[in-house]
C-alpha cells in the first residue's frame, strides 16, 4: 500500500486516537504528544501540519507498527 502523500497531522491523530488506543496528552507548539498504555507504555509526537512530509509520516507509521506489532499497512488501512 502506497504511503498517501496529502495526510494531515489532524487526520493522523485522529486514527491513532479512534482505531489504536493512543490519547492526546498535550500539545507543545505544532506538535501533539500521543500516548498510550497498550501494550506497553509509548509515547509520540505528531506535528499537526496540514500535509505531512513522507519522511515524517513514515517514521511515525514505523514507530506505531512496531509497539504494536502490526505492519504500517494495517495502520494506513485506519487512516
Amino acid at each position: 500500500m502506497r504511503i498517501p502523500r496529502d495526510l494531515s497531522g489532524r487526520d493522523l491523530i485522529q486514527a491513532l486516537c479512534t482505531d489504536w488506543a493512543y490519547r492526546n496528552i498535550h500539545q507543545v507548539g505544532s506538535h501533539v504528544i500521543l500516548e498510550t498504555d497498550d501494550p506497553a507504555h509509548h509515547r509520540i509526537a505528531i506535528p499537526d501540519h496540514k500535509v505531512l512530509r513522507i519522511g515524517t509520516l513514515n517514521g511515525i507509521l514505523r514507530a506505531v507498527a512496531n509497539h504494536k506489532g502490526v505492519s504500517r499497512e494495517d495502520i494506513l488501512r485506519a487512516v
